[in-house]
């Protein structure tokens, strides 16, 4: 049988050293054995099962809807709404209504000359993405689980066909935000693993926590391309996770948006009011389908 240390656990899955060491001493990992001060652990062995949290009613009711298939109810609403916004930040030319009817009927419908055939593949991935965040919202986010999102989303576009593009793993060439620097490749391991230890060690999560991941996540620009749509889904995945009313950015706060990730730091009301202007959005949606938060 093939072992690994605790370190290689710890950063398989997205925990400090000092829970792995924790989980063996307790006798919580299967097969793992110590040897002098030095931990051996099966290298097939997974992180141990968790009581189940519970989940806020939003979640609930997410987890419900995509399960029955239903339409009409939040789940479906938020499907187009997630999905349309943050890909038209991104430069998506598709309309809200083909948004919707990919979704609904798996077509395309009424398609024009400018119709692009990655803007309907990275729709469709899209869908399938948040479907991935409602099934894994109570998981702690690792490397893997964001390097999965971005595998999601990239598949089968043009961008998966070139030879330089890493779809699903790190960037390999350097990039920038406009005139912005980003973490150069070999960097951005250790500053994703450091975002995440970071950030996962925190008991209780809130407000400005959330916004505080997403600009330094969009400040490291971990990705060749597609890191604003991940971060968006993770900020999504992390409100579910703390039970925080989620948001959307709409084209109306898009501008105010891009401002209060560049001045994150020096003038956190920009970003912060912003994010509470679209929260409100939200609890109006919920309130609307009689969803307490």
């Amino acid at each position: 049988m093939e072992y690994i240390s605790v370190s290689q656990f710890a950063e398989k899955y997205g925990i400090s050293e000092r829970t792995a060491r924790n989980y063996c001493a307790t006798g919580k990992i299967e097969g793992a054995f110590i040897t002098g001060k030095t931990w051996n652990i099966p290298a097939e062995a997974t992180l141990p099962k968790r009581s189940k949290k519970k989940v806020s009613p939003l979640l609930a009711a997410l987890r419900e809807q995509k399960e029955a298939k239903m339409k009409g109810g939040i789940y479906h609403r938020i499907q187009i709404d997630l999905t349309y916004n943050s890909n038209h930040i991104e430069g998506s030319r598709l309309t809200k209504e083909q948004t919707r009817y990919i979704f609904e009927t798996n077509t395309l419908g009424i398609t024009t000359e400018n119709t692009r055939i990655d803007d309907i593949i990275e729709t469709v991935n899209h869908f399938r993405c948040i479907d991935y965040v409602i099934d894994h919202a109570t998981d702690k986010i690792t490397e893997t689980h964001i390097k999965q999102l971005h595998l999601m989303l990239k598949t089968n576009t043009s961008d998966s066909r070139k030879s330089w593009f890493a779809v699903g793993d790190y960037k390999r060439l350097a990039n920038a935000v406009g005139e912005e620097e980003t973490a150069r490749p070999e960097e951005v391991h250790r500053q994703m693993k450091s975002l995440l230890a970071d950030y996962n060690t925190k008991k209780q999560i809130t407000f400005d926590d959330l916004l505080d991941f997403h600009v330094q996540f969009e400040r490291i620009h971990p990705f060749q391309d597609g890191n604003g749509r991940v971060g968006r889904l993770l900020l999504f995945w992390q409100c579910l996770q703390a039970g925080i009313v989620p948001f959307i950015i709409t084209e109306d706060l898009r501008l105010f948006y891009y401002r209060g990730i560049q001045n994150w730091g020096k003038i956190d009301g920009y970003l912060r009011d912003t994010c509470l202007s679209a929260q409100d959005n939200f609890k109006a949606l919920q309130g609307y389908y009689r969803i307490g938060y």
